[in-house]
């Protein structure tokens, strides 16, 4: 398994990924935009290099030129222009600029938020998820944070565990969408 900085052409192997993270947030606006109009500027967004370099992270778990896994985030302070950047693509499908997947702030201040980690079915159970986090602090740490914040769905139970053991703890609630969810730090040294 190679873990890596996400490159352009990875935004195709992404999309799915990201999808299903969107699914299971039950997102309202997901019934409003046409699926393949929203996987477009899916892609769109993790090809352009807003979402590779700055201002946002992306990385990859390659295991054989497959993407196995991703996880994606941002310091605090670049949420709103890490959105305006998707919403920019919308016109290019017809929807308004306007248009929004999120209408939540996520981000708590003062950290490098992980928006995004998933594993494809495909390759789940073999540690990528582990490998994926244990690169974070770094990332953080270049970018000059003290700790990395993430939201957990109470209804995702096995990926709370997994924080936990690799030394989240949690520091307040929160609600996106229609659910609940704990949001977790890792503090760095």
């Amino acid at each position: 398994m190679l873990i890596r900085s996400a490159k352009k052409d990875d935004a195709i192997q992404i999309v799915p990924l990201f999808t299903i993270i969107l699914n299971e947030m039950e997102l309202p606006s997901l019934k409003t935009i046409p699926a393949a109009k929203l996987t477009y500027v899916i892609e769109k967004y993790f090809a352009s290099p807003q979402y590779r370099g700055t201002p946002a992270q992306t990385l990859v778990a390659e295991i054989n030129g497959k993407i196995a896994g991703f996880a994606w985030g941002y310091p605090d302070e670049n949420e709103h222009q890490v959105d305006e950047v998707m919403r920019s693509f919308f016109p290019e499908v017809g929807l308004p600029a306007s248009t929004q997947i999120f209408d939540d702030d996520e981000a708590f201040s003062a950290e490098w938020y992980l928006d995004s980690i998933a594993v494809s079915p495909e390759f789940q159970g073999q540690g990528i998820g582990t490998a994926l986090l244990k690169e974070l602090p770094q990332i953080a740490k270049n970018l000059g944070k003290t700790r990395i914040g993430l939201n957990v769905d109470w209804a995702n139970p096995k990926a709370n565990k997994l924080y936990h053991k690799l030394g989240f703890i949690k520091n307040g609630t929160t609600k996106l969408s229609q659910h609940k969810y704990d949001h977790l730090i890792l503090k760095l040294n």
